[in-house]
């Protein structure tokens, strides 16, 4: 199906190009038709957005990704066209680095879509502004020129996601990289591995009413006009207790994919750095459905102080660009702290749910104890284990100490040819998660 429409929009850009040449240099020639609708695009299908632009639009689109799947495509025509001169400074255009062959600029949209005519080369670059769909939702823009060159000089640029997409008819999960500074999170487990008080799970399940009935409340039920597009969740609590896992699960049971980004990279020493990194993973990430899970995210979403110096000042403006930024977000955002006391007031004020992630208590500890050993255990050891259980149940571990202990305990019975448990090897574990925190041991 891609080819048949890319062969098409090759066909027709060709024919729309050589008439605007042949106007250009006097010759009387009608304007091609032009078809850019993908009759099968259905509304949700991942080429519709198509369909609703204009022809102009459309014909942006496939000019700018013209040299992913056809590189010779512009150096063809002006050869055929204007095979005297063998260049066309009228046409725009530049070189790329790698590659030498012709990327359109913006130049190269305004001259195919408007010629001379100055009224409309204008109005054209509308097509190319910050309000316009292309940009808003991330599509294709102008590269910005060298300074002190003209605007529309600049090379469009589209999405690697849109070029994937009609290329090769799919669209991989994003890389990581200092444009996208977060990481793909997926879990095997399921709710029930998840040892939570009820209240606790029953706060997070409404994060999953929102994904599953927000566009039906903001458009259906017209309250758009009064409720801001996104939500905010705020997750506190000790390392260990679950947060990361409850945003694995929430992007597992409702189809979402959930990013996991690592503030290390976003924070930048260099004055607008930050902002600049803030702004590219917001930018890509939206519309796309994702959730946006910022662990430890005391390091950006921390109090703001008082200024006393440029560093202070500079760091203030971070926090208050991000809060604009989520604000605007359309998705789920989820912040995580190990303390709830850390967090920004003015971000406090935004959240939609609050949820605290406590220490787990005995029995609490016996039910992730129950399920984190291997069923080979398990099958083995029958009640033993179970009594085990409930000797090391009183040590005071969160759900990630108990998994690591279970893990060096498991590893030790593997190395010694033991499929029992032995009650040393559990010690020996949780002595070294005590120690990993400074805390005294004893049994």
């Amino acid at each position: 199906m891609l080819s048949k429409y890319l062969i098409r929009a090759i066909d027709q850009l060709d024919q729309r190009i050589t008439w605007r040449i042949n106007q250009f240099f006097g010759k009387n020639t009608v304007a091609p038709a032009w078809e850019w609708q993908i009759p099968e695009a259905k509304e949700g299908h991942p080429f519709s957005f198509i369909n609703e632009l204009s022809e102009e639009a459309s014909i942006v689109f496939y000019l700018a990704l013209c040299p992913h799947f056809h590189p010779v495509f512009f150096d063809e025509i002006i050869a055929k066209n204007i095979p005297k001169s063998g260049a066309f400074p009228n046409i725009g255009g530049v070189r790329g680095k790698q590659f030498t062959g012709f990327i359109p600029s913006g130049e190269t949209a305004l001259f195919i879509l408007a010629g001379t005519d100055l009224n409309k080369r204008m109005e054209t670059q509308r097509l190319f502004s910050h309000e316009y769909f292309f940009y808003k939702r991330r599509i294709l823009w102008l590269e910005d020129p060298l300074p002190g060159e003209p605007r529309m000089s600049g090379k469009i640029i589209v999405a690697p996601e849109f070029v994937e997409l009609f290329t090769e008819g799919r669209v991989s999960k994003p890389k990581f990289s200092t444009e996208f500074p977060a990481k793909h999170i997926e879990t095997k487990l399921d709710w029930e591995d998840l040892v939570l008080p009820g209240e606790v799970k029953q706060q997070i399940f409404e994060l999953q009413h929102w994904i599953k009935y927000n566009e039906t409340l903001l458009n259906d039920w017209g309250m758009s006009k009064r409720i801001k597009p996104g939500y905010k969740a705020l997750f506190h609590g000790p390392p260990g207790t679950g947060k990361t896992m409850a945003a694995g699960l929430l992007g597992k049971h409702t189809g979402r994919d959930v990013y996991r980004i690592d503030l290390s990279t976003v924070v930048s020493k260099y004055i607008g750095e930050t902002e600049k990194n803030l702004s590219s993973l917001f930018d890509i990430a939206e519309d796309k459905n994702w959730i946006l899970f910022f662990d430890e995210a005391d390091s950006l979403f921390g109090k703001r102080t008082k200024v006393n110096d440029a560093h202070d000042k500079y760091a203030n403006q971070e926090v208050s660009y991000l809060l604009q930024r989520i604000e605007e977000f359309n998705g789920l955002v989820i912040l995580a702290s190990n303390f709830k006391s850390n967090i920004d007031d003015a971000f406090m004020r935004r959240f939609l749910a609050v949820i605290k992630f406590s220490l787990p208590d005995r029995k609490e500890r016996e039910e992730i104890w129950l399920k984190s050993f291997p069923s080979q255990l398990m099958d083995n050891m029958n009640g033993a284990l179970l009594d085990l259980i409930k000797m090391v149940s009183k040590y005071d571990l969160t759900g990630g100490h108990i998994i690591n202990v279970v893990q060096h305990a498991s590893l030790k019975c593997l190395a010694t040819g033991t499929d029992t448990m032995q009650y040393a090897y559990l010690l020996e574990g949780i002595k070294r998660e005590f120690e990993k925190e400074g805390r005294v041991f004893s049994e």
